[in-house]
């Protein structure tokens, strides 16, 4: 299938939604057929370095052989099964994803999207606290399937879907390469003491709990500084809010530990996992401590899917945790994480236009601008260096929010090798010098 029939189709047959993503410039997006390792192959065969981990989601690669060995095997026993009766894969998957969560993090309780698990979570946090509002970062991003999620996700935007749920509201994102706050010892003191004093006003009842990522991912990749998780979730504990840690893109190894919240001496009350968490099934999970759980159970609480529980996405739950135990991914997504520091910081010396490199593990960002005294964001040229990669084989992605779009996000599998990061990196700069190049030959 060429290009010309990829847009016949969709024209003919798809709503035209997430614009940028489908419609937008089609003609000049690869149609994936298959996919290797951490390469992906076009209907013309041109193959690609995946610097996106698909949609996040092939952080252990493509067609892992043990992942598909355990998805086979459930295929040719029993794929779906009722919810009214266990089954040995997800009694399996409890007991394995338990056994590597942070105490007193233990019960688990399995969904499909991302979205379910942070719809799940919120309503597990309000049952158990009898509070209703719940906070979150003004460029998060928790999903747009229900309107809870799409409520929380201020990164994106909420006025494109006209209603917004009640009792949900958003605080400052401590990022301290923009933050007017930013500049003294005291940031992470001002943004808090902020973000809660108009929290405080805002809420319209008794406050739930306080949602974020360890690392805000499609905001831009902005990593909270240190102490910051520790004192908000003081904040919130003060108030009587829970905190619910997203780790949908930062969990299972991504940032160079087991989960994102190690980095802090902070705990969640409540955890929500998802992405490459099956291995490419979809497959999601709510974890939180026996307390809260209990808590929320003894006062109504419920949450599930059709699909929550099948023993397909079970089994791919299982060999997920596997690989990354037994490949010892964790410190090879730290490894990875280094070598790309390295190799931005070595692009940075005589790239004008690199304004910020951020990251964890194989979770990395640059902020492209345009000068870097005033850091007023480079979005065109962030697209130019996009498209640039994808001409010469490496996918990776913009990200932003607020109306910018100027971070180059990179998020390598966990399984890359050394060679293919170099050769991605290589890529990339190639593609930097030449979108510099190419806006600095319109500008003259």
């Amino acid at each position: 299938m060429d290009a010309k029939q990829a847009k016949a189709i969709s024209d003919q047959w798809m709503i035209p939604t997430p614009a940028g993503a489908y419609m937008a410039g089609l003609e000049n997006r690869p149609i994936i057929e298959r996919a290797e390792g951490i390469e992906v192959i076009d209907t013309t065969g041109k193959r690609y370095l995946d610097f996106g981990s698909g949609q996040m989601a092939a952080a252990l690669g493509h067609n892992h052989p043990r992942y598909v060995a355990s998805v086979k095997r459930s295929l040719e026993t029993i794929s779906h099964s009722t919810k009214t009766f266990l089954n040995v894969d997800r009694l399996e998957l409890h007991r394995r994803l338990g056994e590597i969560l942070t105490p007193p993090l233990q019960k688990t309780l399995f969904l499909v999207s991302g979205s379910d698990a942070i719809e799940a979570a919120i309503d597990l946090a309000r049952k158990a606290t009898g509070g209703v509002d719940v906070l979150a970062l003004d460029m998060a991003l928790h999903g747009s399937t229900s309107f809870v999620t799409r409520s929380l996700t201020f990164g994106w935007g909420r006025a494109k879907h006209r209603l917004a749920a009640p009792g949900t509201s958003s605080i400052l994102t401590p990022y301290a390469y923009r933050s007017p706050l930013a500049g003294g010892n005291d940031f992470v003191e001002k943004c808090l003491q902020l973000s809660f004093e108009m929290a405080d006003a805002n809420f319209t009842a008794k406050p739930a709990a306080v949602i974020l990522e360890p690392v805000l991912s499609a905001g831009g990749i902005i990593v909270p500084p240190p102490g910051y998780v520790k004192a908000l979730t003081k904040m919130a504990h003060d108030r009587g809010m829970l905190v619910i840690m997203d780790e949908s893109q930062t969990g299972l190894g991504k940032t160079g530990k087991m989960w994102g919240h190690l980095y802090e001496d902070v705990v969640p009350d409540i955890m929500t996992v998802s992405k490459h968490f099956g291995a490419g099934m979809p497959v999601s999970a709510v974890c939180t401590t026996s307390e809260i759980a209990q808590q929320a159970v003894d006062n109504g609480y419920f949450a599930t899917r059709s699909h929550a529980c099948d023993p397909i996405a079970c089994a791919a739950g299982v060999a997920s945790i596997d690989i990354i135990q037994q490949e010892n991914l964790v410190e090879r997504a730290a490894a990875i994480g280094r070598r790309m520091q390295s190799a931005i910081e070595a692009m940075a010396k005589d790239v004008e236009a690199i304004g910020d490199i951020r990251g964890r593990g194989v979770l990395y960002g640059i902020e492209l601008v345009e000068d870097r005294g005033t850091k007023a964001p480079a979005s065109d040229l962030c697209r130019a260096v996009v498209a640039q990669c994808q001409q010469d084989g490496l996918l990776v992605q913009s990200r932003g929010s607020h109306g910018r779009m100027n971070v180059v996000r990179l998020v390598p599998p966990m399984v890359s090798t050394d060679a293919e990061i170099d050769r991605g990196m290589e890529i990339l700069e190639n593609a930097l010098r030449a979108a510099v190049r190419g806006q600095t030959a319109k500008a003259a």
